[in-house]
């Protein structure tokens, strides 16, 4: 439309009349604001006369009305025409859009009922993506990464390490290499790891499909499931699984499980493993002199000595009624010793109350240590044998290795 500097329209184009609905002749000679959604105040009337009075352009979206009534949604340019001793002029240019504002509703309303939608989901909605150099980016957090995590999904979308630099250094390489075999298999991906927070350690599930770009790309579409309260109920079934419940010590099961793992260990690192048999003295005849329940005290006090006497990671087993076991983890011969006969002073020690008398006991121990060829089998014979050696030699002492010094007997 081009209008006089009165606002009213002078000239209109051939696609004037499908656009605004109305017949060239039923606007020419009449103000633009007719299209108004309010001719008198409304926003085209304003924009005209701001566009008049600065004699610049007006850009903006004006809501206007067709001759049937409709509403339709126009960008509107309005660009002042000043020319020298010519009167002042108005082109105004229009684009209807009232299409693409309706998408752009049901897009926002699509994407609202997604997001409540991810909201409601049981974890952290993501998207991964690694490209053809190995490097990983987050393309995508939902608002839940805040909620349970604590958090922002912005900072962890600029720096990949804001989340990824919060795994154990173990965890870290267990996550690249499940994410480099799921590259190479397109299975779906699956890993529990640790992420250390604000607010402490979490156990975490990753759950993922990926799928390969024609870039060369891979892509991660997936979960992150908080398992932080499932894997302390698993840890607490694995102690209960694992305890001798009487004395808390590893039971034969968990004991040859963990040490296994200890002589693989030293057997890689081409060193040698101490194992240790612990036997009370007499404890038959305890049982059947004071009862068994003084017997249960006797166990469960020999149990906590040992237990204070000995490192927090040695291994240390209940194999039996009153027969023990020790694997003294990263330990010398001659330290090993040392330990094992802290112990026996401090079993010397214990003191049972009952009724009538103080209950005192001894230990018998023996020592074997042995290399990565020979198994944990073995090696606990050696130590039975150096056990029997002990006991026939009048108990209350180590016996171990000729190599090693013996024990003082006891007085």
């Amino acid at each position: 439309m081009l209008l006089d500097e009165q606002g009213v329209v002078r000239q209109v184009n051939p696609d004037f009349e499908r656009h605004a609905g109305f017949p060239p002749r039923q606007l020419l000679g009449r103000r633009a604001v007719t299209l108004d959604l309010d001719p008198l105040h409304g926003d085209f009337a304003q924009a005209i006369e701001q566009s008049m009075t600065t004699l610049k352009p007006w850009r903006g979206l004006l809501l206007c009305r067709r001759a049937d009534g409709s509403l339709r949604h126009q960008t509107t340019l309005i660009q002042p025409l000043v020319r020298d001793h010519a009167p002042l002029r108005l082109l105004v240019i229009q684009y209807d859009v009232t299409g693409m504002r309706q998408r752009a509703f049901y897009d926002r309303q699509l994407l609202e009922r997604l997001e409540g939608t991810a909201s409601r989901v049981p974890g952290v909605l993501f998207r991964l993506r690694q490209d053809s150099d190995g490097r990983l980016e987050f393309l995508y957090f939902s608002a839940a990464l805040r909620v349970q995590f604590g958090l922002i999904p912005e900072q962890c979308l600029d720096d990949p390490e804001s989340l990824l630099g919060r795994l154990p250094v173990d965890d870290r390489q267990r996550l690249e290499t499940s994410l480099a075999q799921s590259t190479v298999s397109l299975k779906p991906w699956q890993l529990e790891f640790r992420i250390t927070l604000p607010h402490g350690e979490r156990w975490v599930e990753a759950r993922a499909t990926p799928q390969v770009r024609g870039d060369g790309d891979v892509m991660w579409d997936g979960l992150l499931i908080d398992i932080d309260e499932r894997k302390q109920v698993e840890h607490r079934v694995q102690r209960l699984v694992a305890t001798d419940m009487l004395t808390g010590a590893l039971n034969r099961r968990a004991f040859f499980e963990q040490g296994e793992a200890a002589l693989a260990r030293v057997a890689r690192h081409g060193e040698t493993l101490s194992l240790a048999m612990l036997d009370i003295d007499h404890f038959k005849n305890l049982n059947d002199t004071y009862g068994h329940g003084l017997g249960d005290l006797a166990l469960q006090a020999f149990a906590t000595t040992c237990r204070e006497s000995l490192r927090p990671y040695d291994l240390f087993a209940r194999i039996g009624g009153e027969e023990f076991a020790v694997v003294l983890v990263d330990s010398q011969p001659k330290e090993a010793w040392n330990m094992l006969e802290r112990v026996r002073q401090a079993v010397a020690a214990i003191a049972l109350e009952t009724e009538s008398e103080t209950v005192r006991f001894t230990v018998s121990v023996g020592l074997a240590v042995f290399g990565g060829d020979t198994s944990l089998e073995s090696g606990l014979a050696q130590a039975d044998r150096a056990l029997y050696r002990a006991k026939r030699a009048g108990r209350n002492r180590i016996c171990g290795p000729e190599t090693l010094v013996q024990a003082p007997e006891a007085q």
